[in-house]
């Protein structure tokens, strides 16, 4: 990558606003009804967030040589899948917060059912963009459908998300820890980044380095947001801090202590950009964002 090559700053803030402008295009307008559902949908994805599972699509799609077009509908269905799971987990039935992004939670905001809805409507709009949007071969389209499948249900996200519900106030080993939440956070992560390869081309061994690139990151994710969770302020995280210490939640933290998960996020760090070296130059953007993921504060 050249000299003249945008900083990491001007690439992240030119994905986020591509991925912006393609989540507002794609979400259906309010002047349609059902209009209330429909403005506390966009309400729920538009203007805020960090998009790293977007900038984690595009910058694993540079890298296959996947068409522009169709990471944008790759990345904001994947993006639509963890809007989703945010209302969800907000709701009183699960993590009982009302505060996302610096903002009410969609339940506060609307109220119960329309949260419900609009996670059920964000999750079934994520499929139709890959179904109709995304501009690759046919049984390219199936593999990225079935990719988001597993990765957003009872074997990815979801399953997780059930066993974090099922292990409140269980003291877990580390294996079990790392278990629950390679499903819970990082089966979506790594699959924003099958998603970007997948709609390019890598061959077999290059796409296993880049897969292990994704599964550690995905890990390293929730490592730093345990850390995140027990330094950082409410203002700072944009949600309420210390909900996981309060609701005796298993955190990496909690496991590990303070000072040994700060090592295992670097231990995952360089593990993560150790399995890029093969790729050269051309895995700037996702080393740059492995050094992100590390060292965020939100």
């Amino acid at each position: 990558m050249s000299e003249l090559a945008p900083t990491f700053g001007e690439w992240t803030g030119a994905i986020q606003q591509r991925t912006e402008s393609a989540l507002d295009r794609f979400l259906p307008s309010i002047a349609i009804a059902p209009a209330r559902l429909h403005d506390a949908m966009r309400y729920a994805v538009l203007g805020g967030g960090k998009r790293v599972r977007p900038l984690l699509c595009h910058a694993a799609g540079a890298l296959s040589g996947a068409d522009p077009a169709a990471l944008d509908a790759a990345a904001c269905a994947v993006e639509l899948i963890h809007a989703y799971s945010l209302v969800h987990d907000d709701m009183p039935c699960m993590d009982d917060d009302v505060l996302r992004r610096g903002k009410p939670t969609v339940h506060v905001q609307y109220d119960d059912a329309t949260a419900l809805l609009v996670g059920d409507s964000l999750q079934s709009l994520a499929f139709l963009l890959l179904a109709e949007h995304c501009p690759v071969e046919p049984a390219a389209r199936v593999r990225l459908v079935s990719e988001l499948a597993v990765a957003s249900g009872s074997r990815g996200m979801a399953g997780g998300q059930a066993i974090d519900l099922a292990s409140v106030g269980v003291a877990l080993g580390v294996a079990e820890l790392e278990f629950m939440h390679i499903h819970k956070t990082g089966a979506l992560i790594r699959c924003a980044v099958r998603l970007g390869a997948g709609c390019g081309s890598l061959d077999v061994a290059a796409a296993a380095r880049l897969d292990h690139y994704a599964a550690t990151v995905g890990l390293l994710f929730q490592v730093v947001d345990d850390v995140l969770d027990c330094e950082a302020s409410t203002a700072a995280l944009g949600k309420t801090a210390g909900k996981d210490a309060a609701a005796n939640k298993p955190t990496y933290v909690s496991t590990l202590g303070l000072g040994r998960a700060r090592e295992r996020a670097r231990e995952l760090h360089g593990e993560a950009v150790a399995s890029l070296e093969h790729f050269g130059a051309g895995a700037r953007r996702l080393r740059e964002l492995a050094d992100f993921v590390l060292t965020r504060q939100n």
